[in-house]
């Protein structure tokens, strides 16, 4: 499906006015150019565009993330973009109603590591103190995946923030926990484990930061 002719004009007044400074002006005077905007922010772009709204935002830098035309430093920009909006639980709760939880699960396993690492750290921060989101990747079968990529992957920064994604996953969400006790390797867990004993949590998540990088 193309994109929507907006989305697209959005997106990219977002990457131009994030990498390149605006033209000076052509009136004639001395006055400097506005410098340019290195940190979009969504606030600012309801602004400009007189009031997008946030879900618009979010299937913006989707959509960005999915056309293949758009090339990995702009994908990172929609990621970071994506990943500022999912902060707010609101806007995380509508990751399933705007039909975007299966693509971001599904970046998961894209062939870039920066891809990865982003996907894994837009999870876990939808799914922070969320118990609605939590219990969504359980739907959706992402633990096993992040427990994968956290144990697996040749690139640190990958394994790192699927260790963050798991843990914001599993804290005071049973269902969580059992899910990720279930899919860890022999020696990580021993037994059932009490979603809501941090020190426990917390032990799993320090053998899952501390295993060693395959060679690659």
């Amino acid at each position: 499906m193309a994109m929507d002719p907006n989305m697209n004009n959005l997106l990219k007044w977002g990457i131009q006015n994030s990498t390149n400074p605006p033209s000076g002006s052509s009136d004639g005077n001395d006055a400097p150019a506005a410098q340019p905007s290195q940190n979009i922010t969504p606030e600012m772009l309801n602004s400009l565009f007189g009031g997008p709204s946030e879900a618009d935002l979010m299937k913006a830098a989707m959509e960005a993330l999915r056309d293949p035309e758009v090339d990995l430093e702009n994908k990172v920009i929609a990621f970071d973009n994506l990943e500022q909006l999912v902060e707010n639980i609101d806007n995380a709760n509508n990751l399933e109603p705007l039909g975007l939880w299966t693509p971001l699960v599904e970046l998961l396993g894209h062939e870039e590591a920066e891809m990865k690492k982003y996907a894994a750290w837009c999870i876990g921060t939808a799914v922070q103190n969320n118990e609605k989101a939590q219990d969504k990747l359980i739907v959706m079968n992402a633990i096993p995946k992040l427990v994968s990529l956290a144990i697996t992957d040749t690139t640190q920064a990958v394994r790192k923030k699927a260790v963050l994604a798991l843990s914001s996953a599993v804290r005071n969400y049973q269902p969580g926990t059992n899910e990720l006790v279930k899919h860890l390797p022999e020696g990580y867990a021993s037994g059932k484990v009490d979603a809501g004993d941090m020190e426990a949590i917390d032990a799993i998540m320090d053998k899952l930061r501390a295993v060693q990088v395959p060679s690659s």
